[in-house]
């Protein structure tokens, strides 16, 4: 194949640049490696004034997305313009129903209609490719649809924000408390527009629901992640959590279980030697384990100009090659709908509370997590402040539900004071 592979980029943002500046600087290492010349014939984004570090002028502009996605001289949509509606999707539909290919980094859009967007890719006979949408420069869509798809494939998991891990990671580092970190990033421009995004736990959970597709054979079930944000975690407990040899990360898990798929986006404490526990600042880290591989873990940067252009150009230069593989790993008809299962594998809970300075009350919260079912691993009490003191408790492994009815109970001993926390710890 001689004839040049023509990109139409919908989106000049940081990672439109990026690609477009990829394109600029190496055009004989892309042409080399793809067998083919790599070119962009046409753009488009909002503001055509706009400075964006690079040449524009020898590319056609469109000021609608929509006319660029149906263009003759495109071949392949980039479309890295965001948001799971509007005109993100309409470009998106537009392209496949032109006979184009299509790059995404956008894990909303995906998220949302990943199901439909696959079929309808498949109807046309057109693949969508999305490394980019997923933590970042990490290849962890290639490797889960081509170097580990001899796996079946029993968990994934990972760090997918970079944002939370840098707001965590700097709480513990300098001592701050969540409200001053969660400052600090949104003056650093490391937060969405709209910060729930990151700190709900969203945009995460946006890339868990992907990742478990592709993993478990599965339709995209955004409303099956069971989601929380880290807004609630406090300087107190990183600081308890260290002192027992653990780290809170905000923790995406997705296992397929008797009950069904489980995926869950919430803070999770891990072992600080894990390299989970180990990872710092904005990066990220995802973890796939498959009966065959064992565990493989992948780190590196998860968002970013370069990053993310650097993925959004694998994918570029695998179709350039040739290289057609379904949109989540197999045919779009044969993904199957998987009940969702709330946490339903058993784990050990991080619980801090404080109890009254009374005769008897260690006594009576014991009693509470012996009749739900929970043996007590370690604790840890710490001298009380006035009338009550910080208690900090490691339980063997239970259930969700075990550990319901025991912070349920904890009200009637009359010795707790305040809502207890907990949080799962992972087992990495």
């Amino acid at each position: 194949m001689t004839s040049p592979l023509r990109l139409g980029i919908a989106g000049l943002g940081t990672v439109g640049a990026g690609v477009v500046r990829i394109v600029q600087e190496h055009p004989e290492l892309l042409a080399a490696r793809a067998g083919r010349a790599v070119e962009i014939t046409a753009v488009s984004a909002r503001n055509r004034a706009r400075d964006r570090g690079v040449d524009l002028s020898a590319y056609a502009w469109e000021d609608d997305a929509a006319v660029l996605a149906a263009r003759d001289d495109v071949d392949v949509v980039l479309e890295l313009m965001g948001g799971h509606e509007g005109i993100a999707k309409s470009v998106v539909e537009i392209a496949l129903d032109n006979g184009k290919d299509v790059v995404t980094a956008n894990k909303a859009l995906l998220a949302h209609h990943g199901q439909a967007l696959a079929e309808r890719a498949e109807a046309q006979g057109r693949v969508i490719r999305f490394e980019a949408a997923v933590a970042g420069g990490i290849p962890v869509i290639k490797a889960l649809t081509e170097s580990l798809a001899g796996n079946e494939m029993t968990r994934v998991m990972g760090v997918m924000n970079g944002t939370c891990n840098y707001i965590l990671t700097r709480m513990q580092s300098a001592g701050l408390p969540y409200d001053a970190v969660f400052q600090e990033a949104a003056d650093l421009g490391y937060l969405e527009a709209d910060p729930q995004l990151d700190v709900g736990g969203i945009d995460a959970g946006h890339k868990l629901a992907l990742l478990a597709a592709i993993a478990f054979g599965t339709k995209v079930d955004f409303s099956g992640v069971e989601l929380e944000g880290i807004g609630a975690i406090t300087i107190e407990d990183i600081n308890h959590a260290a002192d027992m040899g653990f780290r809170i990360k905000l923790l995406g898990v997705a296992q397929m279980t008797g009950r069904g798929l489980e995926q869950r986006m919430s803070p999770c404490l891990v072992p600080a030697s894990s390299p989970l526990g180990q990872l710092e600042g904005g990066t990220n880290m995802v973890v796939l384990e498959g009966d065959a591989i064992g565990q493989v873990v992948l780190r590196g940067p998860g968002a970013g100009a370069g990053p993310t252009a650097s993925a959004v150009m694998g994918d570029v230069m695998d179709l350039a090659r040739g290289i057609r593989l379904p949109v989540f790993g197999q045919p779009a008809s044969g993904l199957r709908a998987a009940r969702a299962a709330q946490a339903a594998v058993p784990a050990p809970y991080y619980l801090r509370m404080r109890l009254l300075d009374k005769p008897g009350a260690l006594a009576k919260v014991a009693r509470v997590l012996g009749e739900a079912g929970i043996s007590i691993d370690r604790m840890r009490q710490y001298d009380h402040e006035d009338t009550s003191a910080p208690v900090l408790i490691v339980t063997h492994k239970t259930t969700r539900a075990a550990l319901e009815d025991a912070l349920a109970g904890f009200e009637a001993t009359g010795v707790v004071q305040g809502a207890p926390v907990a949080i799962r710890i992972e087992q990495v």
